[in-house]
């Protein structure tokens, strides 16, 4: 397995894909180079060397530093398969999988299938990437018509969204909670922070004095969070929005059981950035919580239009804070809402669906290669 890091805050995902797929995993990460791990600090090293010579737009050049130290640990090792995160990361090691004949399966996420400096400068690479890959994980349909127009074969694509964890998200009871929002996610473009910040406003004008505990609370950070606290400060909302900062995923559980909704306006960013399937709109409803979303990449594949929560056009400001409002003054419809995302995330987008989906992917690859 090979991936960017899994240090991260948000890389949950590849954190709980090492942890709970049922094999023997051996794994490496392009931003550690522990010196006591010869194979770990080579790869870290190459990976290093790799981004510099993409930089300079060396791309056939910059492939060969990572493929080389892969190759070498794939004749040691005799893998089943390897398992690559992200596509910018996987056509650095690609032709290690050509050399070896091993099958390569690779799971691309968001970024790396919709910014259009990822894609323009890739494109190409990509082709050749799909030419070589036994399998393609994606996260949502959008993300799969993308890739196949890339050339990746539709017969070898599985669409499968990262999932929630069902030991951690749980518990919510929006009906009580007091009229609090709660957002998660990166202060980036794609995850529509500042929109988010509008229109919690409008609900504040709507609802004014009569709703004294209208709050909205938001986890993360990133490069426009100087912009979101700027732009509290000129809608005068700084007793009403607070700036949480990172929360590990215990803590984020934590405070969706304190709240009456999830919300996230996600939209594509000025560079063609985009999401795959956002975890924590499924982490939301898993808890029991409605949430408010935009119709973007993979949400409306989770979240259902009236029934789960509230779905806005990308934005939609005005959409996003009425449809906040309605759960504002309704604490039953609130409710309801949080229990039909409940069910409907238990029956099919936990992390324990995606990872029985992936490794029958992986076992399905492998069969195909032995024969």
């Amino acid at each position: 397995m090979l991936a960017p890091t899994r240090r991260a805050v948000s890389e949950t995902f590849i954190r709980a894909n090492l942890e709970g797929l049922p094999f023997d995993v051996t794994a490496l990460f392009g931003d550690e180079r522990p010196p006591g791990r010869p194979v770990a600090l080579a790869y870290g090293l190459a990976i290093l060397l790799s981004k510099v010579l993409t930089r300079l737009r060396w791309l056939r050049l910059a492939e060969m530093p990572a493929a080389c130290v892969v190759w070498w640990q794939i004749r040691r090792e005799r893998p089943d398969a390897v398992l690559v995160d992200f596509g910018f990361e996987a056509v650095r090691v690609m032709e290690a999988c050509a050399w070896s004949g091993v099958p390569l399966v690779v799971h691309f996420r968001g970024s790396d299938a919709s910014a259009r400096d990822r894609l323009g400068l890739l494109g190409k690479r990509y082709r050749r990437l799909f030419a070589i890959a036994s399998g393609v994980v994606v996260k949502s349909r959008p993300m799969a018509d993308t890739l196949r127009s890339l050339g990746a074969r539709p017969e070898r694509l599985l669409i499968s969204p990262s999932g929630a964890n069902a030991r951690l998200f749980h518990g919510s009871d929006p009906a009580a909670a007091p009229v609090v929002f709660l957002a998660v996610g990166r202060f980036v473009a794609k995850k529509g922070p500042l929109h988010t910040i509008r229109a919690f406003s409008q609900v504040c004008e709507g609802l004014g004095p009569e709703q004294p505990d209208l709050a909205l609370w938001m986890v993360g950070e990133g490069p426009l969070l100087a912009d979101a606290r700027a732009l509290v400060r000129s809608l005068d909302l700084n007793e009403r929005v607070r700036f949480l900062g990172v929360r590990g995923q215990e803590k984020v559980a934590q405070l969706m059981r304190e709240v009456r909704g999830f919300v996230q306006h996600s939209l594509v960013a000025a560079d063609g950035d985009s999401e795959g399937n956002p975890v924590a709109v499924m982490e939301a409803q898993l808890s029991g919580l409605p949430v408010v979303a935009t119709r973007h990449a993979g949400i409306p594949e989770v979240v259902l239009d009236g029934e789960t929560g509230f779905l806005v056009g990308e934005g939609d400001v005005q959409g996003m804070a009425e449809a906040m409002m309605r759960l504002a003054v309704d604490p039953a419809l609130a409710a309801r809402l949080g229990d039909g995302g409940r069910r409907r995330i238990q029956k099919g987008f936990t992390i324990d669906h995606h990872l029985h989906q992936l490794s029958s992917f992986l076992l399905a690859v492998i069969g195909d290669d032995e024969r």
